[in-house]
């Protein structure tokens, strides 16, 4: 039998055709349901070009050479005396055969449930390194802070490289394809500016007048000369972007302001290095790290051409949804004709996309900026109004905590959310995260102004925030999405799990999401968040898929759907971004073991282990 290691290294090598690709699904989740023999072509970019339905072995295998199904109908790559085919890797439930179609793309053949890859709507990469080392003591989310605060002293532009692969790896394989990085390390520790300049030459000033250096990913990772902090502009920043080159997962980075430590109060030494001075500080180096970024792409990052749209085929949270007018109400998407066996996506004449599909040019990059309100701890009521007029996505960490309401209102006589709505940033564009504790006036507010709400489920549970209340939000009309935050799991099944059962242990009662809707927010939500052309098999989405293994101990006997609400991250078996193959089995495909990632992580950041 083939290792693991040479596994790992022949489905890389097949995994990246020189031309287009397509993947044949024996089932996957389309127009809100899971449905038989889905055939995905992907263009060279990893954009979707087709999505059809209905599709048999035979039809998927028509440029094989003998016409007949894949592998001699082994569609998991396997032959009949169990070894695999020469130049394919066995893989159990939902393994990948490889043939040939008439134009000679490789189509790749994927047993088990195929879902859009789950969009991680809410991270902060370095958090990752605490998990398992803040329970001894107990304590609150306060205490936990200053045990954060101790790690991210230490990140530096070469160790936050070196954690975040590691964190992204482990993102990817446990169901995550997408990711909005909400990001607010961007200085050293000391509160200076790493570098002395950016690589357009633009003013970048924080304390002064900065010198032009290069700006790259790999300048981001190196040592600066000159005087100064090693490392180019942006060094933080530009060292996450290659941690996602590397990983091959798609990123929104939220570059986050943070000005004052908390009402009214200046950061604290700890904090320094996450603050601007002031918001025109702030302004000036998210445009300088926007040239950053697009000297690694020529195209504007904060441009993907995708703007808060509701997709056709999505079921995503909204005023008037009928699937919130009462017990057993029915998926949205109804009067959309659900296709028989041989029917194609959206009608029996195939989809293709054409030279001005939508979000075509935006998918090439993994890697696109956003912006960040750390708090209304962080940002003066008087800068918010300020983000008004940068356009994208906006973040916001809102309400997480009691005392944060408490300070609010003692300060400016408004809830968290009063303060967003006075200064005019309550929008489809907003995604408040946590929204734990809120008022029922803040509840109408969230959902009449079409916001994302992001749940991260099992930071909530993990740092005794509270459980906020998803189906009011959604009842009013916002938008339902996931993230896991300080990632003490990284497994997009259980944060889906965690929104339903958050739900149960408020109401009593069950089924308060079904599965369609939790799946919703796991994908077209946090596409809907972080603006990304993901999420869904649509035509001129991007092609990030999972496929989950619907015959394990776990998942053995789960009908449909539901098998997302037995299934842990050990039951997804393949990730796709971008129309590659980047997770196999727990492995990465270029990166190998994560485990030996993150080693390799804790030792940068001088952590025992």
């Amino acid at each position: 039998m083939t290792s693991a290691r040479r596994e790992i290294s022949v489905l890389g090598e097949a995994s990246v055709p020189a031309g287009a690709s397509a993947f044949w699904c024996e089932r996957a989740w389309v127009d809100g349901a899971v449905r038989d023999g889905v055939l995905l072509r992907v263009d060279e970019a990893g954009v979707l070009t087709e999505v059809r339905v209905g599709v048999t072995t035979a039809e998927a295998a028509e440029g094989s050479p003998d016409g007949g199904p894949p592998n001699g109908g082994f569609l998991d790559g396997g032959s009949p005396n169990g070894e695999p085919p020469d130049g394919v890797a066995s893989a159990g439930g939902t393994g990948s055969g490889i043939t040939a179609d008439d134009s000679g793309a490789s189509v790749h053949h994927l047993s088990g449930v195929v879902f859009p890859g789950g969009v991680n709507a809410h991270s902060h990469a370095f958090h990752r390194m605490l998990r398992g080392r803040t329970h001894a003591d107990g304590g609150t989310f306060w205490t936990w802070r200053e045990v954060m605060y101790d790690v991210a002293e230490r990140l530096t532009p070469e160790s936050y490289r070196v954690v975040a692969r590691a964190v992204f790896a482990e993102m990817l394989a446990g169901g995550w394809t997408s990711v909005g990085e909400f990001h607010y390390v961007h200085h050293a520790p000391d509160g200076e500016p790493y570098g002395q300049g950016d690589s357009t030459g633009a003013a970048s000033e924080r304390t002064g007048e900065q010198q032009e250096t290069g700006a790259s990913s790999e300048g981001a990772v190196g040592h600066g000369g000159g005087s100064g902090h090693a490392g180019g502009a942006h060094a933080m920043e530009l060292a996450l972007a290659a941690a996602a080159d590397d990983v091959g997962i798609r990123m929104r980075l939220l570059d986050t302001c943070y000005l004052t430590g908390a009402i009214g109060e200046e950061l604290s030494d700890e904090q320094a290095r996450f603050g601007d001075c002031d918001i025109d500080g702030y302004l000036r180096r998210h445009a300088d790290l926007a040239a950053a970024l697009s000297a690694r792409d020529p195209a504007d990052p904060r441009d993907t051409g995708y703007r808060y749209e509701t997709p056709v085929h999505s079921a995503v949270f909204r005023t008037g949804n009928r699937r919130f007018a009462g017990e057993g109400a029915g998926h949205v998407g109804e009067s959309v004709a659900h296709m028989g066996e041989d029917a194609a996506h959206a009608g029996n004449d195939t989809a293709h996309a054409g030279d001005d599909t939508a979000h075509a040019g935006s998918a090439t990059r993994l890697v696109t900026l956003g912006a960040a309100i750390h708090s209304v701890r962080a940002v003066p009521a008087a800068d918010i109004a300020r983000f008004r007029d940068l356009g994208g996505p906006i973040h916001i960490h809102l309400s997480e905590q009691p005392a944060e309401n408490d300070a609010s209102l003692a300060a400016c006589g408004r809830t968290p959310t009063g303060v967003l709505e006075d200064a005019g940033v309550l929008s489809p564009a907003l995604s408040p995260v946590h929204a734990t504790h809120l008022t029922d006036g803040d509840i109408a507010a969230l959902g009449a102004a079409g916001t994302t709400i992001v749940m991260c489920p099992s930071t909530e549970a993990d740092l005794a925030d509270g459980i906020g209340p998803a189906l009011d939000l959604a009842r009013a009309g916002a938008t339902i999405a996931l993230g896991s935050d300080q990632h003490v799991v990284l497994d997009a099944l259980r944060e889906l799990q965690g929104l339903e059962a958050g739900e149960r242990l408020r109401s009593g009662q069950r089924g308060r999401f079904t599965p369609a809707q939790l799946i919703d927010a796991l994908t077209t939500g946090g596409a809907r968040s972080l603006d990304l052309p993901a999420g869904s098999f649509e035509v001129g989405r991007v092609c990030d898929l999972v496929a989950v293994d619907p015959a394990s101990s776990r998942t053995h006997g789960s009908v449909g759907e539901q098998v997302v609400l037995a299934g842990t991250s050990a039951d997804v078996r393949t990730v796709v971004t971008a129309g590659q193959v980047r997770v196999r089995d727990g492995h990465h495909t270029t990166l190998g073991d994560i485990g030996a990632l993150y080693r390799d992580a804790y030792a940068a950041l001088g952590l025992d282990t």
